[in-house]
């Protein structure tokens, strides 16, 4: 089930696809300007990328395969082979993997925010996705490919379009969501645009 630009665009992405995805999205102009290094990009401060969440050699799709038939890719939405696939894919992606050498870690992590609250064009909790339109659309990327992020000072929602940097302390406390399971939390000392 490799990702095509038109998952992309639904936002169904096979995670390991998710990091052209990400690339994808900067050729294509989706908003994404470079910045300088902000002084949070200091030393003790880990610059991660999203495959750095997945451990090595994990594949979600793995199980999956002795599911699939020749004919996958013309099931009818609804058919019991459909749903057999997306309800073993999405077992496969609540349950993902995390890496345990990050827990505690002071990381800096660019993404999309998905708001869990708002209040005053502003929000406190979101979830921290690779690319946009992920956890919108049906199925969510997997839960290593999700980070739950709470801020004390909260963040003003201007663009949703609009990557951002998160910098804080990165936990493998997973928290379920009904927008999108995430392996990971963080608490974020700074959000700044891409």
């Amino acid at each position: 089930m490799p990702g095509t630009p038109e998952d992309a665009r639904r936002g169904c992405v096979a995670p390991a696809a998710v990091k052209t995805r990400f690339v994808l999205a900067v050729v294509l102009g989706v908003g994404l300007a470079a910045a300088e290094p902000s002084p949070a990009a200091q030393d003790d401060v880990r610059e991660l990328e999203w495959e750095e969440l997945m451990p090595e050699g994990w594949d979600p799709f793995s199980g999956l395969d002795a599911l699939m038939s020749d004919d996958a890719q013309n099931l009818a939405d609804g058919s019991a082979q459909a749903e057999t696939l997306m309800n073993a894919y999405r077992d496969a992606v609540r349950s993902a993997p995390v890496v345990g050498a990050l827990d505690g870690r002071q990381v800096r992590l660019p993404g999309f925010v998905v708001p869990l609250d708002f209040q005053d064009m502003e929000t406190s909790e979101f979830l921290l996705v690779p690319y946009f339109g992920a956890c919108i659309h049906v199925p969510p990327p997997p839960s290593n490919q999700i980070v739950y992020v709470r801020t004390v000072a909260g963040y003003p929602i201007k663009e949703l379009f609009d990557p951002v940097w998160v910098t804080g302390v990165i936990s493998t406390q997973a928290h379920p969501n009904e927008v999108g399971d995430a392996g990971y939390t963080m608490q974020a000392t700074i959000i700044e645009p891409y």
